[in-house]
């Protein structure tokens, strides 16, 4: 008998074996790469740098899919809603990881429960500019300027909940001041305004307005990084200036539908932050004020919690709403 159980236990474990090897094996067919944003922007950029890299190192293609709508959730939605398999990944940033589902009430996921965070790829801190007629080079000047017009001030940002508009609200919140929030359908119309002294200042994220900076057409007056930006090194933080607590980074994130097999999570991570460090890609990301992360499943998986956490405060807290 103790051959037949021998056999017995043998053949219980070819599919367990198989299975492993399959996993092992991914990708064994092209991947889709869903952007739920337009073509063009930082969370575009990231991504195609990162397909383009993964692709080269792991000789299937990696193919990117914009699927734009209501700040990123509908795309969201349908990478939630496909096979845990590892052939449908998602890049996008912060908005609907961390933000849309506190502003919206249909978001079609649970930010929390449907996803395997792999790697953040980039972040970049926004950084506070004046448009060209204002006369503020620092963060003191602007406090006196909103303490001496209360409400009146105007900030412009690329949507109600974006990141421009959220630092907004948190820097009026730890200075204990009121500006007026001018919300745009997108960051190109709020800077294009901004640079035609339409409104006052904006928190934009430092990658779409460094062009500008260097040219001298809006005025750096504060980044709301940890530390100074590298494409800023003049530029000194909100910290530096006085004002605690206003720390703000904007980022774009590696994630599959939850339920990947633990191999597939490991090696798509793994992939994921060697091609972000690439000295190509990292390099061509850094010149256009992107921070490389590459971190670990772990490690997004906890700022995806810490950041849920806080903007759910801020949001409630600031009573903000989307009209």
């Amino acid at each position: 008998m103790k051959p037949l159980l021998f056999l017995a236990a043998a053949c219980c474990l070819i599919p367990l074996s198989g299975t492993a090897t399959a996993q092992t094996a991914w990708p064994e067919r092209p991947v889709t790469v869903v952007v739920p944003f337009p073509a063009g922007g930082a969370t575009d950029a990231a991504a195609r740098a990162m397909a383009t890299q993964m692709q080269a190192s792991l000789g299937q293609p990696f193919v990117v899919d914009n699927r734009p709508g209501a700040t990123g959730t509908l795309g969201a939605g349908l990478v939630k809603r496909a096979a845990p398999d590892g052939y449908t990944l998602m890049v996008a940033s912060l908005a609907p990881y961390v933000i849309a589902p506190h502003l919206m009430k249909a978001v079609p996921y649970d930010a929390l429960k449907d996803f395997d965070y792999l790697s953040v790829l980039v972040q970049a801190p926004n950084v506070l500019v004046a448009a060209p007629a204002k006369k503020a080079r620092t963060v003191a000047d602007v406090l006196a300027e909103l303490r001496a017009s209360p409400g009146r001030v105007s900030f412009a940002s690329s949507g109600t909940g974006a990141s421009d508009h959220l630092s907004a609200e948190l820097f009026w919140q730890q200075t204990q001041t009121s500006g007026l929030h001018v919300p745009y359908k997108g960051g190109a119309p709020a800077i294009n305004d901004l640079l035609g002294n339409q409104v006052d200042y904006s928190f934009q994220n430092v990658n779409a307005v460094l062009q500008q900076i260097r040219a001298g057409t809006l005025h750096a007056i504060a980044v709301t990084g940890s530390r100074r930006s590298p494409v800023l090194p003049d530029t000194p933080t909100l910290a530096e200036a006085g004002v605690q607590g206003a720390e703000v980074y904007s980022w774009q994130g590696l994630a599959a539908p939850r339920g990947l097999p633990p191999a597939v999570r490991e090696k798509a991570a793994a992939a994921a932050a060697a091609a972000m460090r690439a000295p190509a890609v990292a390099q061509r990301l850094t010149e256009q004020g992107l921070e490389i992360v590459a971190n670990t499943p772990a490690e997004f998986s906890a700022l995806q919690a810490r950041e849920f956490a806080r903007w759910k405060h801020l949001i409630e807290t600031r009573r903000i709403t989307v009209d």
